[in-house]
């Protein structure tokens, strides 16, 4: 739990990973070129007191992970959404056992998600089925853009993506969570396009869709499609630290978010362990819309609540203290958020109440 001011914020941190990119895991040039796409992004976007060596930014560990997200990190429960990555890692890069061990041991504080590849065809399919009963996920991460075989990525209404999401009906998985964000070298820019979101939300409107990264750099592409499919929710992970490194540039893309799809569909991800989440939390919740962007309203508490733990908190069934609740939100709306109603938030000083 993280309190300031007086209130109380609830923390889920809805996006961990738990990696190995060590040399001896790397399977080829491509696994260590992935690893130092991932180390740019926390060297370049991290404050100077946040930025890890190299070499212990290639493996962490599970008490490493726990410490950073609970003791130091505010986080009162946190969802592994692993990447396999099998081209570029011996033993997959997201670490399946550890951490499905991990969340096992301690399942108030953790959630182990897997994930899937289509074309891996029937054998798959029976895999996922044995990986549901074995591990027992509610949810997948899915890498578009990942490499296998001659194939460098695949679109999620591909004709054997669709066996496998009915097979997610059938087992109970109704999270799926994709990373539809930057590209990470040598991944291809284009296998993560977020168009084919809008297609597969509308055929599963019992699955819940969240866009990890939200849809970054395509972040217009994605409000427009979110804003019509009430099963489709986007993860900040990625768009975070801009609060620190671009100020004005988080504010468009949260502005915008809430202007789109409201409050009730954004859930809070530090990208563990590309970033810590202490100073992400910190920032966000010290974080106010500049003055001068009139076009979005200003950011109140119940907001920034439900958006850093409520949110994925209800959509995991996470149990949250009675005092740090707020009241359920209506219907998940569509169509963007009236102008008039922002414009006059945005002239209410009461709006920055929150409740």
């Amino acid at each position: 739990m993280y309190s300031k001011d007086g209130e109380n914020y609830f923390i889920v941190d809805a996006h961990v990973a738990l990696w190995d990119a060590r040399p001896e895991n790397q399977r080829n040039i491509h696994g260590k070129q992935f690893i130092d796409c991932f180390y740019d992004y926390h060297r370049n976007l991290s404050p100077e007191s946040e930025v890890w060596t190299y070499e212990e930014y290639l493996y962490q560990g599970g008490e490493r992970l726990k410490k950073d997200l609970f003791e130091d990190g505010y986080v009162d429960h946190a969802i592994f959404q692993p990447a396999h990555l099998g081209e570029f890692y011996v033993r997959g890069f997201g670490q399946t056992e550890e951490a499905s061990q991990l969340a096992k041991a301690d399942p108030a504080r953790l959630t182990y998600n897997h994930h899937f590849d289509p074309r891996n065809g029937e054998q798959g399919l029976d895999q996922l089925r044995a990986d549901v009963e074995r591990l027992g996920f509610k949810g997948v991460k899915l890498y578009t853009a990942e490499w296998h075989g001659e194939s460098r990525g695949w679109k999620l209404d591909d004709p054997w993506a669709y066996r496998y999401f009915e097979a997610c009906r059938e087992l109970g998985v109704t999270n799926i969570h994709v990373h539809k964000g930057p590209t990470i070298r040598p991944l291809d820019r284009d296998a993560f396009d977020v168009a084919d979101i809008d297609h597969v939300a509308s055929d599963f409107t019992d699955l819940n869709f969240i866009v990890e990264h939200v849809g970054l750099p395509r972040l217009e592409d994605f409000c427009w499609i979110a804003t019509q499919e009430p099963n489709v929710h986007g993860g900040l992970a990625v768009a975070m630290p801009f609060i620190h490194t671009r100020p004005r540039y988080f504010a468009q893309i949260i502005g915008e978010l809430l202007y789109w799809i409201g409050e009730d569909r954004i859930q809070f991800s530090s990208d563990y362990a590309i970033w810590t989440p202490k100073w992400l939390i910190e920032k966000f919740v010290d974080f106010q819309i500049p003055e001068d962007m009139t076009e979005y309203a200003p950011l109140t508490v119940a907001q920034k609540k439900k958006i850093l733990g409520l949110n994925a908190a209800k959509m995991y069934g996470i149990d949250v203290p009675a005092e740090l609740q707020l009241p359920d939100a209506d219907e998940t709306a569509t169509g963007p958020r009236g102008a008039d109603d922002t414009a006059e938030r945005a002239q209410d000083p009461t709006a920055l109440a929150g409740v």
